[in-house]
């Protein structure tokens, strides 16, 4: 019996030393100083700079502008102008953050993944992975119901189809057990969407090209119409609830940006990775800041912020002035911004389960890759069917409380790893001149801001690191603390979840050095690609 006991406690112990020294292991990818890497198993460069601002502003920019916009200027009035703004510079930061490591890393899919999985260990990359996931699956799910809602809405301006069209078909049918809810058309446009995303990424980026450019131009084309229409003593008072509701605005509204990350994810497809990713993050991240300051000085001003609507204010703003033919425009918009939003989602999801397959983190069959299509056939039908099942069958708009906690955990890792990755580059020459580093000082942003001297590193650099990492880390946990409570019970049971998961594949299976040995530096064909 105490041989048994002994026996029991050996394997305990061994399955627990062999877990930690796993999770604790980081993926070692050469940093680029120039732009000569391709890739030799599958995915092809196709994507150039105009390509990589339009993924960052399609991801960003959906219904929320015709939506988001008047919904918060009903509670901050005209200074929803400021939380906007506010919002924006938050995400500037970590766009920062984003972009200078989309260019240390400009070879390699994986976005938040691969640089959680390079600055700090294989734990943290694959439940960063897991909480950015749900966020996407449930995202995606949403956005169809909501593109298929708005689809029935232009169909039924047509005379003989206004009032004949089911419930069920668009809008979903009537709730049962408290979330099972009946959709046709969201699961058959996101079945036409997977097979626009599996013939190839130029395919894909073409569409997404189009539709954003139509979002785009009718943005434009709304905000100067509305600019006419604008009588600025509805600007006063700016602030009617006192600037509480304006600062409460900008948390509500940071969403609004989410999606500029999506061209980190594109790393493997650009043709000049090192130089247009962080041109196209941070360029598409202006692009919709000032979208969206144009469209709330607009709808402020044109109707008092106390009579906006709430489901469709903008809308509603332009009937009120006899201007419905703009507001079919509006809606066509919509429908413009929640395909590309959806589009771009379904990709970022699909180059994600890539980099997981190819590291062994997830089963092989979702590393592979179409030999003619050159895109991860597997992985984005993978990523379809779950949208396909969640869209078709349940009202997943409930479940949106719990939504965010993936991005803003995403970004926060993202702002880490730059402070993480800049003491780790620093020179042993400055290291030996000064005492070794507790990692407990990677916490304590004030400390390593006198302490260090950070080297700048290839391509990109953020400014002012840590300071600038650090303010990005607080601003999210800022609005990490306004969420539901239900957020953090998800992202508490998805944590354990993830653990759960990975200590039953990930750790046996996990190669960190899969996808760095599969990088080669060939400066001649990368300038055939160009």
């Amino acid at each position: 019996m105490r041989d048994d006991d002994d026996d029991i406690r050996f394997s305990s112990s061994s399955f627990f030393s062999n877990f930690w020294s796993s999770a604790l292991r980081a993926k070692t990818l050469a940093s680029s100083k120039d732009n000569n890497s391709v890739r030799t198993d599958g995915l092809i460069r196709r994507l150039g700079l105009f390509d990589l601002v339009l993924i960052g502003i399609g991801a960003s920019i959906g219904a929320g502008i015709f939506v988001v916009t008047g919904t918060v200027a009903h509670d901050a009035g005209p200074g929803v102008t400021i939380s906007f703004i506010l919002a924006g510079a938050s995400c500037v930061l970590n766009a920062l953050c984003y972009a200078e490591l989309a260019s240390r890393f400009p070879a390699v899919v994986g976005g938040a993944y691969l640089y959680s999985y390079t600055a700090f260990n294989e734990l943290t990359a694959f439940l960063v992975f897991a909480q950015m996931m749900l966020d996407y699956h449930i995202g995606a799910a949403s956005i169809a119901r909501s593109l298929s809602s708005y689809v029935v809405t232009i169909l039924e301006l047509i005379p003989f189809l206004r009032d004949t069209i089911p419930s069920w078909v668009g809008h979903g049918s009537e709730e049962m057990f408290g979330a099972l809810s009946f959709n046709i058309l969201a699961p058959v446009l996101l079945v036409l969407l997977t097979l626009i995303l599996c013939q190839g990424v130029g395919e894909s980026s073409m569409v997404n090209s189009l539709m954003t450019v139509t979002k785009v131009v009718i943005v434009i084309v709304v905000i100067i119409i509305g600019s006419f229409k604008v009588d600025v003593s509805n600007w006063t008072p700016f602030a009617p609830n006192g600037y509480k509701a304006v600062f409460t605005g900008a948390t509500v509204v940071f969403f609004a940006y989410v999606g500029f990350d999506a061209v980190a994810n594109s790393a493997e497809e650009s043709k000049r990775p090192q130089r247009d990713l962080p041109l196209g993050i941070i360029g598409s991240l202006f692009i919709c800041i000032v979208l969206y300051i144009g469209v709330c000085l607009v709808i402020t001003g044109m109707v008092p912020y106390y009579s906006l609507g709430e489901e469709a204010p903008l809308a509603e703003a332009f009937t009120s002035k006899g201007l419905k033919y703009v507001s079919v425009l509006i809606s066509v918009g919509a429908v413009a911004g929640l395909t590309t939003t959806l589009l771009v989602g379904l990709y970022v999801q699909s180059r994600l389960y890539l980099g997981l397959g190819r590291d062994g983190l997830l089963p092989p069959i979702f590393a592979k890759v179409h030999p003619t299509h050159h895109t991860p056939i597997h992985s984005q039908v993978w990523v379809g069917i779950v949208a396909i099942v969640l869209a078709g069958l349940f009202n997943v708009q409930v479940l949106s409380h719990i939504l965010s906690v993936g991005s803003l955990t995403g970004y926060s890792v993202v702002s880490a790893c730059v402070i993480t990755l800049r003491w780790t580059d620093k020179p042993a020459s400055q290291a030996s001149a000064r005492r070794q580093p507790n990692r407990m000082e990677v916490l304590a942003i004030a400390s390593l801001f006198f302490h260090q001297a950070y080297t700048d590193p290839p391509g990109f650099s953020c400014p002012w690191v840590p300071v600038v990492p650090a303010l990005s880390i607080l601003f999210n946990m800022f609005l990490f603390a306004q969420l539901h409570y239900e957020a953090y019970l998800r992202f508490v049971v998805l944590s354990i979840i993830g653990i759960f998961i990975y200590a039953l594949y990930g750790q046996y299976h996990a190669n960190p050095s899969s996808s760095s040995e599969r990088i080669v530096y060939h400066r001649a064909a990368t300038e055939e690609v160009q």
